[in-house]
């Protein structure tokens, strides 16, 4: 048995049993990602794989569980290797951040530019992805950490904290018939045309959930991922914009007009989230203190089991 047999196992899986992309993934011939796993296969007695000819098709019944003992198996020699580096001493490395264009565009930037200042040979990549794709890029550890207020928080093998509440707020051009309204209801609301994030996006679901609730349903005539689109349409008064409240600075966006909608939606939660059972280094505790000052070291390292291993390594 070797990492190489367990990393052709782990690929077949993830490249839905299409073994020329599991060749090109690992650098290797599609002959020899065949050969890896039939051995492994031979060595352990059972078959991994269902097959129709010579083509993989699926798992099989002990298959299933092979391959969460091999995800476990690559997972702990990561850690391994981590744990080697930071043990080493050595202060560099690779973070990546897999967050959604709100987050990075709004909640980051200060925390990456003091990051950058205090580990500045640590190459940080910020990946964006919506929510379900975070959670495959964490899953499958082609990412550190992950930041979005949607999926993060109910997926099983991640753990995920809560990092800060905000709300939505409205944006209206400066002439708009909402501005005269003291505090606008959802029954006004859903009077105008609406342009708010995509489904799945920026608490979206809060948006949604609160008009069922009350019986509308508005018209939402515009959809996008990117608050500047739906401030752009929105001051081109095409309908009344729905954005997170970080989104809107009154100096940049004084062609909008910000009207309170904390009483129309629930509050959402911004999320941190990891793998089950990864080791993270230090610079990578650090960009998440940064982040959320109340996410110490310790409260994650405890959530994650990291302190049993350090203290190991400590004795």
């Amino acid at each position: 048995m070797n990492f190489q047999q367990l990393r052709s196992i782990r690929e077949a899986v993830r490249r839905q049993f299409n073994l020329t992309e599991v060749a090109n993934a690992l650098y290797t011939s599609q002959p020899g990602v065949s050969r890896q796993i039939r051995e492994l296969e031979e060595e352990l007695g059972v078959e991994i794989f269902e097959r129709y000819g010579k083509r993989l098709t699926g798992l099989t019944e002990p298959g299933r569980e092979i391959v969460r003992i091999v995800e476990r198996l690559l997972l702990e020699a990561e850690n391994l290797r981590q744990a080697g580096d930071e043990f080493a001493g050595r202060h560099t490395g690779r973070l990546t951040v897999a967050t959604t264009h709100t987050q990075a565009r709004y909640a980051l930037p200060k925390v990456v530019q003091s990051f950058r200042r205090e580990y500045p040979h640590v190459t940080l990549a910020l990946q964006e992805a919506s929510p379900t794709h975070i959670v495959e890029l964490l899953l499958t550890g082609q990412a550190d950490i992950g930041i979005a207020t949607e999926a993060l928080a109910t997926e099983a093998g991640l753990t995920s904290f809560d990092a800060y509440t905000w709300q939505h707020v409205l944006v209206v051009s400066p002439d708009h018939p909402l501005t005269l309204v003291p505090e606008p209801t959802l029954e006004d609301l859903a009077g105008f045309p609406l342009i708010t994030y995509d489904a799945g996006f920026t608490g979206r679901r809060k948006i949604d959930g609160a008009f069922a609730e009350a019986g509308l349903q508005p018209e939402i005539v515009l959809t996008a991922l990117d608050a500047d689109v739906i401030k752009t349409y929105a001051e081109l008064e095409l309908g009344v914009g729905i954005i997170a409240s970080m989104a809107y600075d009154e100096r940049k966006d004084s062609g909008l007009v910000r009207i309170s909608a904390d009483h129309l939606f629930d509050s959402n939660t911004t999320s941190v989230a990891l793998r089950r059972g990864a080791y993270l280094r230090d610079y990578a505790h650090a960009f998440i203190n940064m982040f959320a000052p109340h996410l110490s070291r310790d409260t994650v390292s405890s959530a994650l089991g990291e302190s049993d291993t350090r203290q190991a390594w400590a004795a």
